[in-house]
């Protein structure tokens, strides 16, 4: 198997509160959406996030019906300066977001923030010096010294 993914799926109880989130509130566009089912995004080159209702998802998998928690994943959006880390905590926060942790220096030499969309998933926003992304979509990583 090649060395790359090209969908992350997350379970989402309330899709029309994700939706209201990422379309109306953050200024998303959708690549596809099923209503009341699924609603894709393409959110880097080759790499689409979808929001899968809960049910919808418990279903296609298979499982037992209940609420499928989304627990133990953080998705990063990394930006160039700890100020646009604090204007897209706050865009974020308008569009419904809630804060877990403001935004402030962290123990690795870089700037950042963690929030909740409606649904619970939880988003870092990071300025870190030692990362940068190319054009391409790329990711280049060094240490900060």
């Amino acid at each position: 198997m090649e060395q790359n993914v090209h969908f992350v799926t997350l379970a989402t109880a309330d899709l029309a509160a994700a939706q209201r989130f990422y379309v109306d509130g953050l200024g998303w566009s959708p690549l596809l959406e099923v209503p009341g089912e699924v609603l894709f995004f393409q959110v880097a080159p080759g790499l689409v996030l979808s929001l899968f209702d809960s049910a919808a998802f418990t279903a296609d998998l298979g499982r037992t019906p209940g609420a499928t928690p989304v627990s133990g994943v953080t998705l990063s959006h990394n930006v160039d300066s700890p100020e646009r880390v604090r204007a897209v905590v706050a865009a974020a926060t308008a569009a419904g977001a809630t804060v877990l942790k403001e935004p402030q220096g962290a123990s690795w030499g870089g700037y950042q923030a963690h929030v909740a969309d409606p649904n619970g998933v939880v988003w870092e926003i990071a300025y870190n010096p030692g990362w940068a992304v190319a054009a391409d979509g790329t990711v280049r990583l060094q240490a900060v010294e």
